[in-house]
């Protein structure tokens, strides 16, 4: 007998899910709060992002310089600049606060 030879492909259907900021600027930047950024949260905000491009997220880390990973040399700052997010460490800058609300 023949012991694993063939690869069949096959699909999962695509599931909803909701997102649900952690605050909303009354300019409608979202600031999403994150002490650990997580795998899964990565993926969804990245999913979230690509699906919704008409949305501003920006990070408030705890501290931006933490690893996404033990053995990474990656930062949380490094992700968020890879991905196109803008970022902050524990105070919401007064720039975004202040800043225009875009159409």
């Amino acid at each position: 007998f023949l012991y694993e030879t063939t690869v069949v492909g096959y699909s999962k259907p695509p599931t909803n899910h909701k997102y649900t900021p952690d605050i909303i600027l009354n300019n409608g930047i979202i600031i999403e709060i994150k002490g650990f950024l997580e795998l899964e949260d990565r993926k969804k905000h990245l999913l979230v992002k690509e699906q919704n491009p008409n949305l501003d997220i920006r990070f408030l880390f705890q501290n931006s310089k933490n690893k996404i990973n033990k053995g990474s040399k990656t930062t949380y700052a490094d992700w968020a600049i890879k991905n196109g997010f803008k970022f902050a460490d524990k105070i919401v800058p007064d720039e975004w606060i202040n800043e225009k609300k875009k159409n």
